[in-house]
């Protein structure tokens, strides 16, 4: 481990270790992690770091909608409505930093 970005690192690695150890299909999986990250109300940095592996295990808004409303009887009301926030801003983000790309791109040229 490089002295870089050491807290970045280990959660590579916890995660690296999670998936290796894992049973579940890649959907199961990200199912649980989407739950996980509602019940523990999870910032919008969260949801951007899982955002590849939502999209790589094929997950739906649908599949993400269903998540949240099988959990809201156990997590709450406001940890879904959260949630929601979280992905939102998240969203707002990732558009936002490749606009960025883009217009830095466009302006190299």
């Amino acid at each position: 481990m490089s002295d870089d970005n050491p807290v970045l690192e280990t959660l590579t690695d916890v995660t690296a270790a999670s998936v290796e150890h894992n049973t579940l299909s890649v959907r199961d999986f990200m199912l649980a992690r989407l739950a996980a990250l509602i019940a523990v109300d999870a910032p919008p940095i969260s949801w951007i770091a899982n955002a590849p592996a939502i999209e790589e295990s094929g997950l739906t808004a649908d599949d993400i909608q269903g998540v949240m409303i099988a959990v809201a009887p156990v997590v709450g009301t406001p940890r879904v409505m959260a949630a929601g926030g979280h992905i939102l801003r998240a969203l707002g983000m990732s558009i936002a930093v490749a606009d960025a790309e883009v217009a830095a791109q466009l302006s190299e040229e």
